[in-house]
């Protein structure tokens, strides 16, 4: 029997079809000679069996599959407010116009007033010392460089004590446990999991002692017969024993949210009043973009700052420009409430919820509202639930259903609860309803 892999075209062959039909010049030639040799590699495996649709719509769209961006914008729809896997907390209007201005040359590292190098930390480090109260700052990637930097210029070669109760996974399976041991420094457990006290520290204190560590507790909540120690009692005893303290406070919540039923993330201004070194993300309740930062004692600041992996988990000059932007947003606390955007979802009232629902709702055919719950997300708040008022659908499959708007050229990410297909406002920005709108009428319209 004759071998069909024989009959397969020639891959210049395919190429002048494709450069006939102008795909070339829609993309570069390597893109297209890589299409087709794919689409030649696949025929093979199938025992050179032709595409069905023909060679050239094949190669069409694998050439259109690899031009694609993998790194698009979605609309979250599933009421998670710091949803980690979309990005955690999108960024106001202000701080997405830094960063698109930014993207030029810039004044990152030079002073304009001296015509000197300066350097990329100032265009925070004022904020930051305005809005916290601390005596310096700086900025690294995320959190948990800030931390593994923190610990490395302050703790390498020594001991560091932490609760065994604070000893937690902060996310990827990031472990403190873990970054500890890749900062040099060796780790002391003090106290039990659900009981630690001061004179747990103080007992574990000896010569290779650096640093007391304290970790807020993301993601989960202990209660019951729990206690530990405040941060306040535990700088004092770093200061008779000449050991400074250094408090991971996680989300970097700034303003108090109790008013609107948000209670257990600590202020980062008052361990900076308790004379912590403390550190915090950027993009989470701060609603910034993702960052790491560390605030506290000028000294201590400047031996971090001088370290060289300070150098190496530097934040880049679109990541200035949004964190510059929106630490501005917060000197008007109720200006910073309206306009970024974590606030905002964060605060919105039932009231306001429910026309949002109800405008939503009537541009989607079959749908209804219900009461519903969202989430806070991104570790904060953890047992906090929202009501929200939810838009729901019932198609015949969710999966299916959930699946297609996922596809949609604007995917929109919504969840299943109960049998629907339900899309929470919370999340949804009021721009974003009519891309809601048409992918759904469009799925309908498909099934029909």
């Amino acid at each position: 029997m004759s071998d069909r892999r024989r009959a397969l075209p020639a891959v210049n062959t395919l190429l002048g079809e494709a450069k006939r039909a102008g795909l070339t010049d829609r993309a570069s030639r390597g893109v297209v000679l890589a299409a087709i040799r794919s689409v030649l590699q696949d025929a093979r495996r199938a025992g050179g069996e032709a595409p069905a649709e023909g060679w050239l719509p094949r190669v069409e769209q694998r050439v259109e599959d690899e031009s694609r961006h993998t790194l698009v914008r979605v609309v979250n729809a599933t009421g998670v407010v710091l949803h980690t896997n979309l990005g955690r907390a999108p960024l106001a209007q202000s701080a997405r116009r830094a960063m698109q201005e930014i993207s030029r040359y810039s004044t990152l590292e030079f002073d304009a007033e001296t015509g000197e190098r300066g350097s990329r930390q100032d265009h925070t480090r004022r904020l930051l010392r305005e809005l916290t109260g601390a005596e310096d700052a700086i900025a690294v990637n995320n959190a948990a460089s800030a931390l593994l930097l923190l610990l490395s210029a302050t703790a390498a070669g020594g001991e560091t004590v932490v609760s065994r109760g604070e000893l937690v996974e902060i996310g990827g399976s990031f472990r403190i446990p873990d970054i500890l041991a890749q900062s040099g420094s060796v780790l002391i457990e003090v106290g039990t999991t659900n009981r630690t006290r001061v004179r747990d520290y103080a007992l574990a204190v000896s010569p290779r002692t650096r640093l007391f560590l304290k970790i807020h507790r993301s993601n989960f909540v202990l209660s019951g017969f729990v206690s530990e120690a405040g941060v306040e009692e535990l700088v004092a005893l770093g200061k008779a024993r000449n050991i400074p303290v250094a408090h991971d406070v996680g989300s970097g919540l700034l303003l108090p949210l109790d008013a609107f039923g948000l209670r257990g993330e600590p202020l980062v201004q008052e361990s900076v009043r308790a004379q912590a070194v403390t550190i915090f993300s950027g993009d989470k309740l701060l609603g910034g973009p993702q960052a790491g930062i560390i605030v506290g004692p000028g000294a201590t600041i400047r031996l971090i700052a001088t370290h060289p992996l300070a150098r190496a988990l530097r934040p880049d000059k679109t990541t200035l420009a949004a964190l510059e932007a929106t630490l501005m947003l917060y000197r008007d606390p109720d200006h910073a409430i309206r306009e970024i955007p974590t606030l905002a979802m964060l605060t919105a009232s039932a009231k306001d919820l429910k026309r949002r629902a109800r405008r939503l709702a009537r541009q989607l055919p079959g749908a209804h509202t219900e009461e519903g719950v969202s989430s806070v997300g991104g570790g904060s708040f953890p047992d906090a639930e929202l009501s929200t008022t939810l838009v729901a659908l019932e198609p015949p499959s969710c999966e299916a259903f959930l699946a297609a708007l996922r596809a949609h050229h604007t995917p929109v990410i919504a969840r299943a609860h109960e049998g629907k297909v339900v899309f929470d406002v919370r999340t949804i920005a009021d721009d974003e309803f009519t891309v809601v709108a048409k992918a759904v009428r469009s799925l309908q319209e498909g099934m029909d």
